[in-house]
């Protein structure tokens, strides 16, 4: 998906979100909006062609201890639901993600079923997962 591409789609789907007039991503393909209580952010991968979309877990104020991150790479494996997604730690901003990549322009039916997923399934990690995996990895 070139960058143009991925930016009209973004621009498309925060435009038919009440966003307003959106140029989508910015001239470094980044792009972000927070609808209801889901932050999604946009980041278009000019070396790969793809777009990835990513709604946001949860934000951690230091370093997560060991055994965190992988604790929720475990849910994914055992089957809880990722909105379609993968688990994405990004160490730079200590952020876990559930993200989604296109490299090949969706309809908008269906990217805007994609990111309904990916937003609900964020925001159910950001609770019930984050204690189940504290829960696990702490023992509390």
């Amino acid at each position: 998906m070139t960058r143009d591409a991925a930016r009209r789609l973004v621009a498309w789907y925060l435009q038919t979100r009440g966003a307003g007039a959106s140029e989508g991503l910015n001239a470094e393909g980044f792009g972000g909006v927070m609808l209801g209580g889901a932050q999604l952010y946009f980041e278009h991968h000019e070396a790969t062609r793809t777009l990835e979309c990513s709604a946001l877990v949860y934000r951690f104020h230091e370093v997560p201890k060991p055994g965190v991150i992988d604790g929720f790479r475990q849910e994914a494996t055992e089957g809880t639901d990722a909105g379609g997604g993968t688990v994405d730690y990004e160490p730079e901003n200590r952020s876990l993600f559930l993200s989604r990549e296109y490299t090949t322009m969706p309809t908008g039916v269906a990217f805007e079923t994609d990111m309904a997923r990916l937003m609900e399934a964020s925001q159910a990690w950001g609770t019930t997962v984050l204690d189940r995996v504290a829960s696990r990895v702490f023992g509390t």
